[in-house]
């Protein structure tokens, strides 16, 4: 029986690359009974991870045009009702808390708040398409059974937003968003395996209106056409209120789950009597265009660890550079170093001597993308000598010289680790 096989038969208990052994022996994230099922912490490593992730999506917004609010993760029960969550959802909701008379819940989605923000105030057409963002916590009741990591959790913080626009932005608006969806996947080193057209099914969770589906399903079939990508539609795996382009990645036990998605929803403007001035003067309802870059953040960084084995990017990784003195004599040095790459925003950890043997040392940060060995000669002439993570090794530069190509590599989100020819 080969190692594919045997990875597997196995099922849950796979491979090296399980994001759940993982995470913890890289002090990622863990959990405790007493915080609760499917409710993981993450530790200080985790934690810069999931930042520099979500600063990476927010400013890739901020460029694509969207402004950012924030909104509270409870909302009145009356919010969901008229939403549509109510009846469609609440098996996934938890149950309401009683405050005096009214009833409040913890939101299990970000759109009915985004659809009061955009009610708050007056529209012209002249402002569409108007795109509203927000990294959001929401949270669904999972049955403790299939809980487990980052993937399978209670409380959710999705990249998410809602694109308020004329019928005839929707194509363009799903098609910028599907690019965004690839140029990020492309700085995360992932690859989707495969696109979906995701399409009502037989049953009731589904809102009634034929010719609403039939408009947003013909919408979505056009951008995946034009776009070129192969994918398959499925039925049964939209979301209640329209249609989805998912965007499916596998894990290494080969088990497939959605991290990025765009759709299209003209139910809940609907429902919230949403309008915007049109050119004729006359009010006019905006479609809503939901999207996720790179889904929620738990479940990204779960596929991250197992892609690349706790190995990220060096633009991501926890930390990015580790000074290895050879002896207690250039500790001086090595801390000047460390101070240097803070003052230019580079994450280094200082590996002295009295973590063992210079070998060890190495060993133990096999995962960090520059590993910067200082002897007495690098002490002397201010040189830098890197070894890479994937064993290259850099002839001694000045270390400004080596600081600013690891400064541009990572500004620019590469998953190179260095861009000549070593």
């Amino acid at each position: 029986m080969n190692d594919n096989d045997r990875n597997n038969s196995h099922g849950n208990h796979h491979h090296d690359h399980d994001h759940r052994r993982l995470g913890r022996e890289l002090d990622l994230f863990d959990t405790d009974p007493l915080i609760g099922a499917g409710l993981p912490y993450w530790l200080p490593d985790g934690a810069v991870v999931r930042h520099t992730l979500e600063e990476y999506i927010r400013t890739e917004e901020r460029r694509a045009g969207y402004r950012h609010v924030y909104s509270p993760v409870l909302g009145k029960r009356e919010l969901y009702e008229i939403s549509g969550h109510w009846s469609h959802y609440s098996e996934d909701m938890f149950p309401p808390m009683d405050l005096g008379a009214e009833q409040v819940v913890l939101r299990p989605s970000l759109c009915p708040h985004h659809a009061v923000i955009y009610r708050s105030r007056s529209h012209s057409y002249r402002e569409l398409p108007l795109r509203m963002a927000e990294l959001g916590g929401m949270y669904r009741s999972e049955l403790s059974g299939v809980l487990g990591g980052l993937t399978r959790v209670r409380a959710i913080h999705l990249n998410d937003a809602h694109i308020f626009c004329t019928l005839d932005q929707v194509a363009e608006e799903a098609r910028a968003a599907l690019a965004m969806i690839r140029r990020a996947y492309e700085a995360l080193g992932i690859s989707p395996a495969r696109y979906r057209l995701s399409l009502p099914g037989r049953g009731g969770k589904y809102v009634a209106a034929p010719e609403l589906w039939q408009r947003s399903t013909a919408l979505l079939t056009e951008v995946l056409d034009r776009s070129g990508l192969p994918y398959e539609a499925v039925e049964g795996e939209a979301a209640f209120y329209g249609p989805k382009i998912d965007v499916q990645v596998t894990d290494g036990a080969g088990r497939e789950s959605t991290l990025s998605t765009v759709q299209v929803d003209f139910h809940q403007p609907e429902r919230f009597d949403l309008h915007y001035i049109g050119a004729d003067g006359a009010k006019h309802r905006p479609v809503m265009v939901h999207r996720s870059i790179i889904g929620s953040v738990e479940r990204a960084v779960a596929h991250l660890v197992e892609q690349h084995g706790g190995a990220f990017p060096a633009w991501l990784a926890p930390t990015q550079l580790v000074i290895l003195p050879i002896s207690e004599a250039e500790l001086p040095n090595a801390a000047s170093l460390a101070h240097r790459c803070a003052e230019r925003g580079l994450r280094a950890e200082i590996a002295g001597p009295e973590r063992g043997t210079l070998g060890a040392r190495i060993r133990e940060s096999r995962l960090v993308p520059y590993q910067a060995v200082i002897g007495a000669k690098e002490a002397t002439d201010d040189r830098g000598a890197l070894r890479l993570r994937d064993g290259r090794r850099i002839d001694p530069l000045p270390v400004e010289d080596v600081l600013d190509r690891i400064g541009s590599l990572t500004a620019a989100h590469s998953t190179a680790l260095w861009d000549s020819p070593a």
